[in-house]
């Protein structure tokens, strides 16, 4: 009678991340097992047609056995999921379940699927190292690295990190390398990819940030090349973001006068250290930084990972999960970052603060990317004018017109890192304020501004 209850109540289901429906035993079945064991676990019901319908399967007494056999042959680690044989409606059925497997990832015939919805996809090489790595409660800096030796990084370095956190009120007497030792940075008398990426005595590929100062999308002014060690990238980074924005000198009635930045430095510093702690430097990308008139682009290699949208990471609905783990909690024991998750939130509290457009963030093409915007003449105008009428996307609309006023609506979606359908309805409150206009012809018109 269970069984009966439990089949009724899984037909009235529809297929999502831990159900699914199969007419007959086949490869398909085993992809679909394996992937709920690299997510959260699963039932695949054999004898049910997708739309819930009960066609049943044909079995002997062996033929569930050797099912069991099949997949436990063609998966690794080897798949043994519990089968349990109903009769319903006078037809037979075969309940496959498996739980969440605790080493990761495991794989159909050499391929890796995980379940994302209602469906099983093929896992990236990426996907699948993150998964392993993951399984084991570590990361890939984490790992020591044979190719790297006690010479190929600084004691000096090493030293300096040991005076800041000296600083901070942790007192350090370890000499240099028994302070690597204690802080996981070499193991087995080899290196950490950690400590090579914090301490490298010499330029490497493999930390590469690309800057540029950009007078348009293909004029660039100014650009630069930084490949040392990421603790002091932080300093050449910001340095250079410092040298081509707008500085305005305050003067008061107090001894010093006060500095105003284009954007609120504590914000782009905050960037900045995100971007190079938790960028995946297993990837052949390099981290990337535009400086334009108008706004900031920092580019990342390493999106987010896929149980956290970008909707979560608004709304501070996730749990952090630092991708270099060890490097992460360094940088936290010399005071570079404060606290796991939290730097989102103090970003856009940083710009809000200062009355600017709250800073973009969304996963392109391998990476992840961040795009704040300064103030605009006229956007700031027209704001004054319509107060809270005029929101932060259709200012962003009006300050690229004012500078392009043919640009496409194509081009005003990428450059904003919004949807095109997004860009209409902002454009279509705009002309409903009277404050926009289109002039000529759809192919050869251009924007119109309306002067308030």
């Amino acid at each position: 009678m269970k069984n009966q209850l439990e089949i009724t109540r899984l037909l009235k289901s529809t297929e999502d991340e831990t159900l699914e429906f199969k007419s007959s035993f086949n490869s398909e079945v085993m992809e679909s097992l394996v992937a709920f064991a690299n997510t959260h676990g699963g039932k695949v019901i054999v004898g049910i047609h997708q739309n819930n319908k009960i066609i049943g399967v044909k079995i002997n007494e062996e033929s569930v056995q050797n099912w069991i056999n099949e997949i436990k042959g063609k998966t690794a680690p080897p798949l043994v999921p519990d089968a349990n044989v109903i009769t319903y409606d006078k037809k037979t059925i075969v309940i496959f379940s498996i739980q969440e497997y605790p080493i990761k990832p495991v794989a159909f015939r050499g391929k890796y699927f995980k379940r994302v919805v209602n469906s099983n996809h093929l896992m990236s090489i990426s996907e699948v190292v993150n998964l392993h790595l993951q399984s084991f409660n570590t990361s890939w800096d984490f790992h020591t690295n044979n190719q790297f030796k006690i010479n190929n990084i600084s004691l000096d370095k090493v030293q300096i990190s040991i005076d800041i956190v000296n600083q901070t009120g942790m007192p350090v007497k370890d000499d240099p390398l028994t302070f690597l030792l204690k802080n996981d940075l070499i193991r087995d008398g080899q290196l950490t990819n950690a400590a090579y990426l914090l301490f490298t005595e010499k330029d490497t590929v493999l930390t590469t940030i690309e800057m540029g100062r950009f007078q348009t999308d293909i004029i660039i002014k100014d650009s630069v090349r930084t490949k040392s060690d990421i603790i002091s990238q932080i300093e050449e980074v910001t340095g250079f973001v410092k040298k081509h924005i707008n500085k305005e000198i305050i003067i008061t009635d107090q001894p010093r006068n006060t500095q105003k930045w284009q954007y609120p430095m504590e914000a782009i510093r905050e960037i900045i250290t995100n971007m190079i702690i938790h960028r995946d430097y297993r990837s052949s990308s390099d981290s990337i930084v535009k400086v334009f008139d108008d706004k900031i682009e920092f580019y990342n290699p390493g999106r987010l990972p896929d149980s956290i949208s970008i909707e979560d990471l608004l709304s501070n609905n996730y749990k952090s999960t630092p991708r270099n783990k060890l490097i992460a909690d360094f940088c936290k024991s010399l005071g570079l970052i404060e606290k796991y998750g939290s730097g989102i939130q103090r970003i856009i509290e940083y710009f809000k603060a200062v009355n600017l457009p709250a800073p973009e963030f969304r996963n392109i093409s391998d990476g992840f990317m961040v795009t704040v915007f300064s103030s605009n003449k006229l956007g700031d105008k027209l704001g004054d004018k319509l107060g809270d009428k005029l929101g932060d996307n259709q200012r962003r609309i009006l300050q690229l017109i004012d500078k392009n006023p043919y640009i496409t609506l194509s081009k005003l979606s990428r450059a904003m890192g919004i949807s095109q359908t997004a860009v209409e309805n902002n454009m279509k409150k705009l002309k409903e304020k009277e404050i926009l206009q289109r002039v000529g012809t759809a192919k050869n018109g251009k924007w119109v501004i309306i002067k308030q």
